[in-house]
């Protein structure tokens, strides 16, 4: 197998072996970025040159048999929004000033001292505000499954480079979805711990890191670093001693929630009912206890949310001098600049929403181990969107099923579950209980073992550029 396609367990026992080096695996990752990236646009700041110096670095560790930490030259990228020491973090918007980061923030310190190759920044939207690879600063990030639609965001990049095969570890974060839904279009593994358990910075609510990568073993192996503790974080948990090498759950006598429906925004699209209903089913057969779980999330709940979001985009939109604001995307600049006529007692009111989407996301799921509900209730969308609806008045009704339990802190993971008559990957969430991330992981490990042969290739570049 080529070194690109190959998982991260799978290169760090090829390193260990001698069978194959880190600088042959990023050599191999680079050469797959080259072909690929023209057609998708998923990275800022490629930096090669950088990347070859650190995996001989890495080599030559490996070569001695003192590998610096359990990512020890394993290609990885970052999300735009994620700092990178000495390096500018736009927030995907043209508006934002290009000054060099002064640290590096949490998730990053910890894999680099865990030893993982940082080849490249990945793309997002304008402020992290859309499930889109649409940017005023980025080219548009297409997905690799069909050129022609969206990769999903905020961490579009990074689910459109994953997909491609640019190496396997690839980190985002995921504030109403932004790591789940790219993982859903995208056909990919894309884990949304529970609130804390990644030390980021700055945290807000319902703000977290996470990954996204090909398999479950590598999305635990990775999380592995991404939990240790870091101060800076004040919202994080406290450090735990968790073991995160998955083995499969067992599956009998698991009592599952079945959500097909959110109460809100679009309904459930048939082909991905079909592919949750099948689920379902595999989930039954392996002597799981599946129910209906009736839907919880209002309209109010999601608008109020919308509202509040809206006014701290205004907040962050006043603070930039005209000339910079007027280069924020459009779609994103009318979204908040709506907010201006909101009065106090609507912002408290959509505030409130995050804490009725909590107690109605925690009171719904309560009685089972654990849910299962499409990542998104529609397959990609067209990639020159800002969003599924184009209309920054109504921006959100595919994020029903993500984003409660953003704000309910429970650890969700998307996988992917079967695909469309267009052959567009259709995500399946897990959902557990606040705290139990390797439940989660478990759950979905055993998923995935079930559904190994229903796996489609991955995407290849266009044309003649096939490798």
């Amino acid at each position: 197998m080529q070194p690109c396609r190959m998982s991260a367990v799978a290169l760090l026992k090829a390193y260990r072996s001698r069978a194959l080096s880190p600088v042959e695996a990023m050599q191999d990752v680079l050469t797959r970025v080259a072909v690929f990236e023209p057609h998708i646009h998923a990275t800022y700041l490629l930096e090669p040159e950088r990347a070859l110096k650190d995996a001989r670095a890495s080599e030559e560790r490996w070569r001695r048999g003192e590998p610096a930490g359990p990512l020890d030259g394993v290609p990885t990228t970052i999300k735009d929004n994620i700092a990178t020491k000495g390096e500018p973090v736009p927030l995907g918007t043209a508006a934002s000033e290009l000054k060099p980061a002064p640290v590096d923030a949490p998730p990053v310190a910890r894999l680099r001292e865990a030893g993982a190759v940082l080849f490249a920044k990945t793309t997002m939207p304008d402020y992290g505000m859309l499930s889109s690879g649409l940017s005023s600063f980025h080219t548009l990030t297409r997905n690799p499954w069909d050129l022609t639609r969206n990769p999903g965001g905020s961490s579009a990049g990074a689910g459109a480079g994953a997909a491609a095969g640019y190496g396997p570890l690839h980190l985002g974060t995921d504030i109403g979805g932004s790591v789940r839904l790219p993982a859903g279009w995208c056909g990919l593994v894309g884990f949304k711990p529970s609130g804390g358990r990644v030390p980021i910075d700055p945290p807000y609510i319902g703000r977290v890191a996470g990954p996204l990568t090909r398999s479950v073993a590598d999305a635990a192996l990775m999380m592995a670093t991404l939990a240790q503790p870091d101060d800076r974080d004040y919202m994080s948990l406290p450090p735990e001693n968790l073991d995160w090498r998955i083995e499969p759950a067992k599956l009998a006598g698991l009592r599952i929630g079945l959500l097909l429906e959110a109460g809100c925004g679009y309904p459930t699209s048939a082909p991905t009912r079909a592919a949750l209903e099948g689920a379902a089913r595999d989930f039954a057969a392996a002597g799981a206890v599946v129910e209906p779980l009736a839907p919880f999330l209002t309209q109010d709940m999601l608008d109020g949310l919308d509202r509040f979001w809206r006014m701290r985009a205004l907040v962050d939109f006043r603070a930039t001098p005209p000339e910079r604001r007027q280069k924020i995307l459009p779609f994103i600049r009318a979204w908040g600049e709506s907010a201006a006529d909101f009065g106090g007692e609507t912002i408290f009111h959509g505030f409130s929403q995050t804490l009725a989407m909590r107690k109605a996301a925690v009171t719904a799921t309560l009685p089972y181990d654990f849910v299962i509900a499409p990542t998104a209730p529609i397959t990609a969308f067209a990639a020159e969107l800002a969003s599924p609806s184009d209309d920054p008045l109504d921006p959100f009704p595919h994020i029903s099923f993500t984003v409660a339990f953003n704000m309910s802190e429970q650890p969700a993971v998307s996988i992917n579950c079967g695909y469309s008559d267009e052959g567009l990957p259709i995500g399946m969430q897990i959902i557990g209980r606040r705290f139990d991330d390797l439940g989660v992981l478990r759950v979905a490990s055993a998923f995935e073992a079930m559904r190994a042969g229903a796996a489609r290739p991955w995407p290849e570049p266009p044309r003649a550029e096939q490798r």
